[in-house]
């Protein structure tokens, strides 16, 4: 029970970020707007949104639209080689965050029953939990954190965070490509593609239940 509601805790910890400051940070970057900025500053504005794709850890920020970006500035090969790579560290962050936290700790947030339970959970469905959770919003942040928590296996942990990271960043870098070219169409995917992310997720949830 302390495990669901621990992970709860942190969902919505993520989540009051978004609904604080998630609607205004979206309309300040667009991914016309965002791309606009990357191209003016294209000699280190990969750096850039590297570091925005790991200050989503904490703050509201549009990782899908920062990836896009990177596509339509970088193109797609390296734009998702960027996209990827930012997903990652952010993925890897939020395990370190998780993991500062030493196993006492861990046992006396959760109990014994439910750290055990997690760290079970972790060590096997749990790489699917991980690499699933990068297409979706909140999520990504929250497993991460637990993984480290629950002393998931760090290399399990970056095979998983690699399965996930990888296909995200190049799919959301060709968006971008597609939308330098046709930006109504690049919106359009950047929009309805994490949606029906989160939609087939919330089927295979059903069907593992």
């Amino acid at each position: 029970m302390r495990l669901i509601a621990l992970t709860v805790a942190l969902a919505v910890f993520f989540l009051l970020g978004w609904m604080l400051f998630g609607q205004g940070m979206e309309e300040a970057w667009d991914l016309e707007r965002l791309s606009g900025r990357f191209e003016e500053a294209k000699s280190w504005a990969w750096l850039a949104g590297i570091a925005l794709l790991l200050a989503d850890l904490l703050l509201p920020i549009p990782g899908t639209i920062v990836m896009s970006a990177l596509g339509a500035v970088y193109g797609f090969w390296l734009g998702g080689l960027l996209a990827s790579v930012g997903s990652m560290l952010a993925g890897i962050l939020g395990y370190g965050v998780g993991h500062f936290f030493d196993e006492k700790t861990a046992v006396k947030w959760l109990g014994k029953r439910d750290f055990e339970k997690g760290r079970v959970l972790f060590r096997g469905k749990g790489a699917w939990v991980v690499a699933m959770s990068r297409a979706l919003p909140i999520l990504p942040e929250v497993f991460a954190c637990m993984a480290g928590l629950l002393r998931m296996p760090f290399k399990k942990f970056l095979i998983a965070l690699a399965c996930g990271s990888v296909p995200m960043g190049f799919l959301f870098s060709w968006i971008g490509t597609l939308g330098r070219d046709y930006p109504s169409w690049g919106l359009a995917f950047s929009l309805g593609v994490p949606a029906l992310l989160w939609a087939f997720a919330g089927y295979l949830r059903r069907l593992d239940s």
